[in-house]
């Protein structure tokens, strides 16, 4: 029994962590790496293994609490009342629970009419009006404190600096605490992108993310040259009036001059509300703006009061999620680029085509084993899906639409960027090339040293690194402490400020840590964590040099492939040269904190060889995955495994597993515990 607590307890932590870092790329940086839906499936397994086991939810758990604190760019701003995040429905039988879940708390004598309104896909804020006029905004952050955000949203023009009485003569309150979403509507937002793209400055992802962007400008006057929108929901708090209703609510809001969606509608029961859902799902395209859903909220104010809240959400409101998005291209060329460490990866060219609100032109097809899988040939019709956010995956070709003309495709024998030849190594489903003077290798390498988890120079993006290689003025990275001002002054997009700005910045680099370093280093299967677990037992950079594959195994979480990996990058004289390079120019290492606990999950602790081509994902990616989970990952089955993992053609490895009584894991449960799910056939 405490074995089991014990694992549910550790699944509950991995689960909690993963969230945790969604929340701080959604909420703080703007930078989502997973689709909304993909968001929802996690935090909907964190809160059915927290209802199981109510005896383990914590104060700091994602379900206690919304978003991440505000960056310290801005000043704090304090909700009086917390803006409580949504339960999610993803299918309509959930929107009918929650009715019954409504009138059983409520009872038999109450039949509560909705008020359903477009959800909004954008940044949230609360504006608050004292006596008429409006004095601070701010952004929700984690619920209960945002940023400070008043100059900016001051410079909406959608949104009045006053509030004035209404011709019906509703009074302006002397206080009003109210809550929208700040937007930005589809055709506003590929003005912008065109006109960015002109200038040479990155274009935005999506509606949502040039928004949240724009309104979390430290520089108001960037803010006002962007056409933001608002719509606006809801109150926190009001004095000198009052309410009987939602609908009342954004009746009166909208009387006071504050825009309210005139998509939203008063419904009777909730299967008005469920019929109106489908309604407005048929209309999002036509949409001037993103919507992902539908908010269902109960109408009358008492009852809401009745009903309640939990920590984290209201019992009175829903939001009605919509299904992914998808739509059919035709793939156009298949290009072939090249990683940092080699690794050849081919991408769809695709005709432009709008996937959920975003033109979708590219999308990765990972490698030569899923081209055959899924039998994609060149100039084939596909189908193209994004579950809410901006990451495109080809998932089926429309055989039906083929007309002939299509070509098989295969790796080039010859790198794209060096053309030395390419070759693909035992146990491995990528192709590689191996030539450590390839130009894409030696950029990739540079701009990962200089990545913000590494060295983070500042202002050494992609861009310029690329322009910099080509002109011969960075060779390797080391050649970044060699830059002086006058190097790089000509030339185009650089002057004499940009240019010592530049090297100002890889001066201050200089000043780092040692798992920092190391893992700028490009260490094939070291990532930070590991990185950090390195540092913690050999604690300077001779002993990460000199240790063997035994002295690395010996640390907890390093298994023998992670440890191959090490001993071989400092085996290789040439790598050796480079980091006697760096230190010669003078980077000095101060104390770094402790590493973060290993995520402990169902993998913590195990030992796990993988065998076979994985098909959703390369072996690199899984190793770090396990490790990352605190699992050991070795190269060869024995005694001492815990799991053997399969793909496609596993070879002896799995015969020897079967000998041995070895748990043997397919791929597709291998995800779902990734995921800390249930097995794919199981009830639970």
């Amino acid at each position: 029994m405490n074995n089991e607590a014990d694992r549910v307890r550790r699944e509950l932590e991995s689960l909690r962590r993963e969230i945790r870092r969604h929340n701080y790329l959604y909420y703080a940086l703007d930078r989502p790496e997973i689709s909304d839906a993909d968001y929802d499936a996690l935090y909907r397994e964190l809160l059915r293994i927290e209802s199981a086991h109510p005896e383990l939810v914590t104060p700091d758990s994602p379900s206690q609490r919304v978003g991440f604190p505000p960056l310290e760019s801005f000043q704090p701003f304090e909700h009086a009342v917390p803006m409580l995040s949504l339960e999610n429905a993803m299918e309509e039988s959930e929107v009918f629970e929650f009715d019954r879940r409504v009138k059983k708390l409520l009872g038999p004598a109450e039949d509560p009419a909705y008020v359903a309104e477009p959800k909004m896909d954008g940044l949230a804020v609360e504006i608050v009006y004292e006596g008429s006029t409006l004095v601070r905004a701010g952004t929700r952050g984690d619920g209960i404190v945002g940023e400070d955000v008043t100059l900016n949203v001051k410079t909406i023009r959608s949104i009045p600096w006053q509030l004035f009485s209404s011709p019906e003569g509703q009074p302006v309150p002397t206080l009003l605490a109210v809550r929208g979403e700040v937007y930005m509507d589809r055709k506003d937002f590929e003005a912008l992108n065109r006109s960015r793209e002109a200038a040479g400055e990155p274009v935005f992802a999506n509606p949502r993310n040039a928004a949240a962007g724009s309104l979390r400008q430290l520089d108001s006057s960037v803010t006002a040259g962007r056409p933001l929108k608002a719509f606006f929901y809801g109150i926190g708090q009001w004095e000198g009036v009052d309410f009987q209703s939602q609908w009342e609510v954004l009746e009166r809001l909208r009387q006071w001059g504050l825009p309210v969606n005139p998509r939203s509608r008063l419904c009777r029961n909730i299967q008005e509300a469920v019929d109106f859902f489908r309604i407005l799902e048929q209309e999002r395209e036509r949409l001037p703006y993103e919507t992902d859903g539908m908010v269902v909220k109960v109408d009358r104010l008492d009852l809401q009061r009745r009903l309640g809240e939990k920590s984290r959400s209201p019992r009175w409101a829903i939001a009605y999620k919509f299904s992914p998005h998808q739509a059919e291209s035709r793939i156009l060329d298949i290009r072939v680029q090249v990683g940092r460490t080699g690794v050849l990866t081919p991408v769809a060219v695709l005709e432009p085509v709008n996937v959920g609100g975003v033109v979708v032109q590219r999308a990765t097809l990972h490698n030569q084993d899923e081209i055959d899988r899924k039998g994609i040939l060149l100039h084939d019709t596909v189908r193209v899906r994004r579950a809410g956010d901006v990451i495109p995956e080809v998932f089926e070709v429309v055989r039906s639409r083929r007309t002939g003309s299509e070509q098989a495709f295969r790796m080039p024998p010859w790198c794209p960027s060096c053309g030395q030849p390419v070759v693909r190594l035992p146990d491995e489903s990528v192709h590689r090339c191996l030539n450590r003077n390839c130009p894409a290798q030696i950029k990739g390498a540079i701009w990962h040293y200089a990545s913000r988890d590494a060295m983070n120079i500042d202002g050494l993006g992609k861009k310029i690194v690329s322009f910099l290689v080509e002109q011969g003025v960075l060779r390797s990275v080391a050649d970044l402490y060699r830059l002086q001002p006058r190097d790089i002054e000509s030339f185009p997009g650089f002057g004499k400020k940009s240019a010592s700005n530049l090297v100002e910045a890889v001066e201050r680099s200089k000043e780092t840590t040692l798992p920092r370093f190391l893992y700028a280093l490009g260490i094939p299967h070291v990532g930070s964590h590991l990185a950090q677990l390195l540092a913690a037992h050999l604690p300077s950079i001779p002993s990460v040099m000199d240790a063997g594959e035994a002295q690395l195994t010996a640390i907890p979480g390093v298994g023998d492939v992670v440890a191959f990996s090490v001993r071989t990058y400092f085996a290789n004289p040439a790598n050796r040269e480079l980091v006697l390079d760096l230190l010669g120019s003078g980077i000095r290492f101060r104390e770094s904190s402790p590493p973060a606990p290993v995520l402990e999950d169902f993998w913590t602790g195990k030992t796990v060889v993988l065998s076979g081509t994985l098909e959703k994902m390369t072996r690199q990616e899984a190793i770090g995955m396990l490790t990352d989970r605190g699992a050991r990952v070795t190269s060869s089955v024995s005694g001492a495994t815990d799991i053997l993992i399969i793909g496609k053609d596993p070879g002896s490895k799995l015969e020897k597993a079967r000998t041995l009584g070895t748990q043997v894991m397919e791929e597709e449960e291998f995800l779902a515990r990734l995921r800390g799910g249930a097995r794919p056939d199981s009830d639970g």
